[in-house]
């Protein structure tokens, strides 16, 4: 597995590589400072695996998710963990966005590293846990916010249906369809309609067909 290293900490980069140079089946073909060093080295060395910094400094010219996405539009066959000292859960449900295959916190055991790397090789998806409790505990908190007219207007929103079908549905006008909707997007702190409807089959509040 060819593997690359992308952190403005020299010291992190000589981390990892210490870390992964005792396993057997993986090979660090390059390490990166900066967005630019970063998307280059990965279109060179086309690697398996790229571990990514969220943050990689002010003289960077972008972020460590601007890399994962620059290099998906290149539609380089890469896949990505991201290695973060933030806690974030907006970073977290950003880099989720991104469809990044890791997202581990810099204070995890470098065992927890291994073991990502591992999954990630055989095809699955590991997220730090604490994160993820954090985020669906948000997201039920969310939930209970919504007025009973509101979980409505976005089950049916879900199911695919226009404002003026659910305004049919309900007996209420269109603009308080379009209202309940602003209402709902805010509270879930979603930016579209796509991403709602996505909300709510993740949290199993209606079932794909």
């Amino acid at each position: 597995m060819k593997i690359v290293i992308v952190d403005d900490h020299p010291l992190v980069r000589q981390g990892i590589r210490s870390l992964l140079s005792l396993e057997k089946g993986m090979e660090i073909v390059g390490e990166a400072a900066t967005f630019s060093e970063a998307v280059q080295l990965i279109e060179k060395q086309r690697p398996n695996l790229a571990i990514v910094d969220l943050r990689l400094g002010e003289s960077s010219e972008g972020s460590g998710l601007d890399v994962v996405e620059t290099c998906q539009k290149r539609g380089l066959k890469c896949k990505f963990i991201i290695l973060t000292s933030s806690p974030s859960t907006l970073d977290f449900q950003k880099a989720c966005a991104a469809d990044v295959e890791g997202y581990l916190l810099k204070e995890a055991f470098p065992e927890e590293l291994l073991m990502t790397i591992k999954l990630v090789r055989k095809g699955r998806k590991y997220f730090d846990p604490g994160l993820v409790e954090t985020v669906v505990y948000k997201k039920n908190q969310a939930w209970e916010k919504l007025t009973t007219k509101e979980q409505e207007v976005l089950l049916l929103l879900a199911e695919g249906l226009t404002n003026r079908e659910i305004a049919k549905k309900l007996y209420i006008s269109e603009s308080t369809v379009k209202k309940h909707v602003s209402q709902v997007l805010a509270k879930l702190e979603l930016t579209d309609r796509t991403k709602a409807a996505f909300y709510v089959y993740s949290q199993g509040l209606i079932e794909k067909n």
